[in-house]
């Protein structure tokens, strides 16, 4: 039999809120896969109450809606809150599609790392021995690429000094990748190659150029082949330089800089000026799903794994690897993902060790820095339970995740 339970709260106009607990069947592990983290297998109960409440929190901090699913071994549990549009005032819900920004990254770094398996890349090997000419420091890796320690200029500074202006400067532009990697030259670099790290889209710019070349074939179809089918992944596309998002969806809104000025529809957009740094569009479900089948070895070969989470130091709590940032929560426990912004949307994707459980969480605005720090809470709730520690306010705005350095970000001084 199976149970259901739902929580409810005091009733908010136009809002949905539901939790839910339903069998999963998981795909069996391969032989060879990692072995189970000892923490992971014995994480605290998750707390979904909490995590209900951090949804509630990121709306009234001004995202139309949020969702969150958590993927727990046989269970699944799932958050909706809010609208998916603003116009109509349809609910939003786990069902609905939407941008997943610097997710995109993971799904890059594995497609690499798959090459490397397949004896075609050389992690330490030079960027310009496979992209001649390419980049002006012959020292500069993939393994720097991948780990943002290349010292490669973020072209996105200046690209969004301005968030409104300059998203709808670009909104349907179509660049190719070298203007984007020429964008970046054209600046001073910020480290020695293999320096400290310093995230840059540029380096998964690159990541990109590296796929294509090294496999003749598209992005959108190597991430097809190589992840999107053989997981079974039916709301994940990469359908750059198209601007519509397939199917049921939820509309994105891009908070303007000036404080009180109306969100800006930005869900229609190329995402050229990201590609192979943040321009699949996915679902809580396969996000979890993926993030799940990636640390439970299913992937990749345990070694490139392995390479994967090499870490440099990444910020407060935070560490690096190939493509993937490993968060350390307040209750000691460490879970692996990224996150994802890009106009319009933010996400939260992370997974315990094992991948046995996962937490997919996304709200439908961007350039708030009061809800993307609040997000963070999902994962306190989802990996710490009721061992979760209040978070201190109000919390630093996280400059130097999924958004460069020069970035700016409106924050809610409440």
């Amino acid at each position: 039999m199976v149970s259901a339970t739902v929580f409810k709260g005091t009733a908010v106009a136009a809002a949905l809120v539901s939790l839910l607990a339903v069998p999963a069947h998981a795909a069996p592990l391969e032989p060879g896969a990692p072995m189970v983290d000892a923490r992971a297998s014995t994480l605290p109960a998750p707390d979904v109450t909490g995590v209900w409440n951090v949804l509630r929190t990121v709306r009234r901090q001004g995202a139309p809606g949020a969702i969150a699913r958590l993927d727990d071994r046989d269970t699944i549990r799932w958050a909706a809150v809010g609208v998916a549009d603003r116009k109509s005032g349809r609910a939003i819900s786990n069902a609905d599609r939407f941008r997943i920004g610097s997710v995109t990254k993971v799904f890059s770094a594995v497609a690499l790392l798959q090459l490397v398996d397949e004896k075609k890349l050389k992690l330490d090997a030079p960027v310009n021995r496979y992209l001649p000419g390419l980049l002006p420091d012959h020292r500069i890796t993939v393994r720097h690429v991948l780990s943002h320690r290349s010292g490669l200029h973020d072209y996105t500074n200046e690209m969004f000094a301005r968030t409104v202006p300059g998203f709808e400067a670009v909104r349907t532009k179509v660049f190719t990748y070298r203007q984007l990697v020429n964008r970046s030259l054209s600046k001073p670099r910020t480290t020695k190659p293999g320096g400290a790290y310093s995230y840059s889209n540029t380096n998964f710019v690159v990541a990109g150029m590296l796929i294509e070349k090294l496999t003749g074939h598209s992005v959108r179809t190597e991430y097809k082949s190589r992840i999107i089918d053989p997981l079974k992944l039916r709301d994940t596309f990469y359908v750059h330089p198209g601007t519509k998002i397939p199917g049921r969806h939820a509309r994105g809104y891009l908070t303007p800089d000036a404080a009180g000025a109306a969100l800006v529809d930005s869900t229609e957009q190329t995402v050229s000026w990201a590609q192979s740094a943040g321009a699949i569009i996915s679902s809580t479900r396969d996000l979890n799903t993926f993030l799940s089948a990636l640390l439970g070895g299913r992937l990749t070969s345990r070694a490139q794994l392995a390479q994967m989470e090499r870490w440099v130091p990444a910020g407060t709590s935070q560490a690096y690897g190939l493509g993937l940032r490993r968060r350390d929560l307040s209750c000691g426990i460490s879970v692996y993902g990224h996150t994802g912004a890009v106009q319009g949307y933010y996400t939260y994707a992370f997974a315990s060790k094992d991948g046995r459980r996962s937490l997919a969480a996304a709200a439908n605005t961007s350039n708030n820095g009061t809800v993307l720090n609040s997000m963070l809470g999902t994962l306190e709730s989802a990996f710490c339970g009721k061992q979760a520690k209040p978070q201190r306010l109000p919390a630093p705005v996280e400059r130097h995740e999924d958004v460069a350095p020069g970035i700016p970000l409106s924050v809610d001084p409440n």
